[in-house]
């Protein structure tokens, strides 16, 4: 399975956020930032931090995608 955090930039679009911003509200790294941007996999206390500093749920930011076969 793989993730994709289209939805949580999409939603720092709308807030009119820029990563930077989300770095130091959640107090994540840049390698996370990077992570995210990239879509790779990051911890749950990770997504929980974002959530908390946005007041989302985890299923407003994140799409779990369904491997190719």
């Amino acid at each position: 399975m793989s993730v994709s955090y289209k939805k949580l930039f999409k939603l720092m679009i709308d807030r009119n956020l820029k990563k930077k911003d989300l770095r130091e509200m959640a107090s994540i790294g840049n390698s996370t930032m990077t992570k995210l941007a990239n879509d790779e996999n990051v911890t749950m206390e990770v997504i929980s931090k974002i959530c908390n500093a946005l007041h989302v749920s985890v299923d407003d930011i994140v799409d779990i995608l369904p491997d190719k076969q």
